[in-house]
């Protein structure tokens, strides 16, 4: 790839927030820098590919452009990572023939007018009754709740089997709750409750274990030091190609 480049346009001074962009090779690398009162200079790439710097005030913007751009390769990898781990799907129509996305496969939406409303997988598609088809509104509001109702029970099941796995390496029973998050796929208080996107539910089967294995590996060791990822090797053996997939990259 060719060299990036910082975005022509001027820059104001080191300090409070500002947007920039870089290009790596024939990839366009928009970034928002976030001066405060920090030693290190931190780079996270969200699940929504944003890309945040975090640096220390009085850092000049050359200087943090040029930190970034020696991580432009890894900011890349990370941005197609996400893209493809739950990939952005344009508004919901709620419409015959739409397509969503269940533990990383396509299910094409088929409309059924019955007075008895449902929802269910057949096939390739989910088959939703409806009273009114063409009632937007109402076909969201069933697809949202079979969702959030299979999806929860998926992933309840997927974490029972993540922690018998781990559970002879001194990780405690976690408090699990469930809520739509934004910008993560899941967290872990210090408290030891695990919260965990209700999206989680349209990635793939080994995606859901890892994000649920990250976060049982934090109930022992709250960080991301040496020990944590080696706690997370043990039981994510290719983790390599995993990780700092959902955490910060300290530069």
């Amino acid at each position: 790839m060719k060299e990036s480049r910082p975005h022509p346009k001027p820059l104001p001074a080191g300090e409070g927030r500002v947007r920039a962009q870089l290009v790596f090779g024939k990839e366009s690398i928009p970034f928002t820098i976030v001066f405060s009162a920090r030693r290190s200079l931190k780079i996270t790439v969200r699940p929504d590919r944003q890309v945040l710097v975090s640096a220390p005030t009085g850092k000049s913007i050359e200087e943090v452009i040029q930190r970034v751009r020696r991580r432009a390769s890894w900011i890349v990898r990370q941005r197609e990572y996400f893209e493809r781990f739950l990939p952005i799907q344009p508004p919901r129509q709620y419409v015959s023939g739409e397509t969503h996305r269940y533990l990383g496969r396509q299910f094409r939406l088929k409309l059924v007018q019955d007075g008895e409303e449902s929802a269910k997988l057949l096939g390739k598609y989910l088959v939703v009754r409806v009273s009114k088809p063409n009632d937007k509104a109402r076909v969201r509001t069933i697809v949202e709740e079979w969702f959030k109702a299979h999806g929860r029970k998926v992933i309840t099941g997927r974490l029972e089997k993540c922690y018998a796995h781990v559970q002879k390496s001194g990780i405690p029973e976690p408090i699990v709750r469930f809520q739509m998050m934004e910008r993560r796929w899941g967290s872990c208080s210090r408290k030891g409750t695990i919260v965990l996107n209700t999206e989680l539910a349209k990635a793939s089967v080994p995606c859901i274990d890892y994000v649920l294995l990250h976060e049982l590996c934090h109930l022992k060791f709250p960080h991301h030091g040496k020990e944590f990822y080696g706690l997370l090797a043990r039981f994510v053996p290719d983790r390599r190609q995993w990780k700092e997939s959902l955490e910060l990259a300290t530069l």
